[in-house]
């Protein structure tokens, strides 16, 4: 179940059947009172299967860090809190999203947020997972200031992008980043609006990549897949994955107006999957950062919002 990465430093890889990435990495971090825990996975049956042997083990877990509140990420915090008994850290934006994401009515924002870029109404029999948001931490870690992961001092870098409450965790003397879900191996996270409201993460996220890149980093530890090891270079070919990503979005709007949904079905072609949800939002965060430096603007039609380049 422990898969070593270095010295006091160990990865869980929890794989659960719903829709999504379907497998998330926790690391736990090996100090004298005990392991802290980076993430917890999916409220699943799986992860939870896969937790409790690892505590059957005899392992000691001292403190839960989150890198930001995703639900793949946040999912068990609230029962190691209640039946570990395990305090649990996350930083005061995580906090605000936590608070946001308690209220039943976000998934109504997400499908009012998708029907007005044009997309399909989504069904109404998904499962409310706000439950999991209902606890209070048990403290709070600040950007740029340090925090004690095992027995070692890290970073908390804010890397907004992926999530407006995500932090990566940089430990200076050992070249050693947890990178969480703001850098992957062999994808692109998802930059989306997973509370319906409207923002510009897309430029937030370019920011971001930009800290990470001036940290002299021997390997990074993502929330899904492989290590990093050449973080600089994977920055870069993100980066330039976003640009021809952008290029496309920006070509599909040159002659006439449309919404994200017409430019998403251009792009991925059939909208039936899972990842609809996912791939929609791409394209809206894509063309709404595009609006943000003057390449497309935006008309809004019987309440339906569409773009057209400038």
């Amino acid at each position: 179940m422990l898969e070593k990465i270095r010295e006091n430093i160990y990865k869980v890889n929890i794989r659960f059947s719903s829709s999504g990435m379907q497998e998330v990495n926790c690391y736990l971090f090996k100090g004298e009172q005990g392991y802290t825990v980076i993430d917890t996975g999916l409220y699943s049956k799986e992860a939870f299967e896969v937790w409790r042997r690892v505590l059957e083990t005899g392992i000691v877990v001292e403190k839960v860090v989150l890198t930001h509140t995703h639900q793949d990420h946040i999912g068990l915090a609230k029962w190691f809190q209640d039946n570990v008994g395990v305090p649990v850290y996350t930083s005061n934006l995580g906090y605000k999203e936590m608070q946001k994401n308690r209220e039943t009515n976000v998934r109504d924002k997400i499908k009012r947020l998708v029907v007005k870029h044009g997309g399909y109404e989504l069904p109404t029999n998904s499962e409310d997972g706000s439950f999991i948001y209902d606890f209070e931490p048990d403290g709070f870690f600040e950007k740029n200031r340090e925090i004690l992961l095992g027995d070692e001092l890290y970073e908390a870098i804010w890397t907004p992008g992926h999530a407006p409450d995500h932090f990566c965790f940089y430990n200076k003397s050992n070249k050693v980043m947890i990178v969480g879900d703001h850098l992957l191996k062999d994808i692109s996270p998802v930059i989306g609006l997973w509370t319906g409201e409207e923002a510009n993460p897309v430029e937030d996220y370019y920011h971001s990549l930009e800290l990470i890149a001036n940290c002299p980093t021997n390997i990074a530890l993502p929330g899904h897949g492989e290590s990093i090891f050449e973080l600089n270079k994977r920055v870069a070919e993100t980066k330039s994955r976003h640009a021809s990503r952008l290029q496309q979005v920006l070509e599909g709007v040159e002659n006439e107006r449309k919404t994200a949904h017409q430019v998403c079905e251009e792009i991925y072609g059939n909208l039936e999957s899972a990842l609809y949800v996912s791939q929609l939002m791409a394209t809206i965060t894509r063309l709404i950062y595009l609006e943000s430096v003057g390449k497309v603007k935006r008309v809004e039609e019987e309440g339906i919002v569409m773009f057209q380049a400038i």
